[in-house]
């Protein structure tokens, strides 16, 4: 049985931007994140439990990211998130 037509993205570069937010955009997001954390907690701990959560949070992040209207939107939420855990990240850097 074929797709709805109505629930499908016209356009290719609203596409690209859906598919290219959900594997590169979840993938920076996920990062950052487990930086953001193995800065301000034991970096062991975080590097052992990331191998497990960074995966889980990527597949989170890429099925938000099919599910949203417009894939230029994401974008811009997941380059928001990766600069607000870069900063947190580079806050806890010893100086």
């Amino acid at each position: 049985m074929p797709a709805n037509p109505k629930y499908l993205n016209p356009k290719f570069s609203h596409r690209l931007a859906t598919i290219t937010a959900a594997i590169f955009g979840g993938l920076l997001v996920t990062l950052s994140f487990h930086f953001a954390l193995a800065v301000w907690f034991d970096q062991v701990t975080v590097i052992i439990t990331s191998t497990f959560t960074a995966f889980i949070l990527w597949v989170v992040l890429m099925m938000l990211a099919f599910m949203a209207k417009n894939g230029l939107k994401i974008w811009g939420i997941y380059i928001l998130a990766t600069l607000i855990f870069s900063l947190i990240t580079y806050l806890g850097l010893p100086s």
